[in-house]
């Protein structure tokens, strides 16, 4: 008597694996040997690369901005700080955006910045 191998779910799991390994190049998307191995290998890069997307965005913000700010004479870490003691609350996410995309609100917000620094220095 031979034992049960439950083929059909084998079958399926392997047949599964090889589906996403599917436009990987040579062996890797053929053999389920080498397939298992890159699409885990393909699923751990995914994952941490949607945390380190987050980090990537913030970089691009904080240049953005940066860039936008020194054009108005004022470095990036001087007007979070104006930004602070102005009581404004718009993330970096909306100042890249506005630093881009309408470059006259963005000057308003910096002049706002700019007189709190002022006040701050003077109080």
């Amino acid at each position: 008597m031979s034992r049960a191998t439950n083929s059909p779910a084998s079958r399926k799991r392997r047949k599964r694996t090889l589906l996403r390994a599917k436009g990987f190049r040579g062996f890797r998307s053929k053999l389920f040997r080498y397939a298992k191995d890159a699409v885990r290998k393909a699923q751990t890069y995914e994952y941490r690369d949607r945390k380190r997307r987050k980090g990537q965005f913030r970089a691009l913000w904080i240049a953005r901005i940066s860039a936008a700010v020194r054009n108005e004479g004022l470095t990036y870490s001087r007007f979070m700080e104006g930004m602070k003691a102005a009581g404004i609350e718009a993330d970096r996410k909306i100042l890249a955006d506005l630093a881009v995309a309408d470059a006259a609100a963005f000057s308003a917000i910096v002049a706002q910045a700019k007189q709190a620094l002022a006040n701050k220095t003077a109080a």
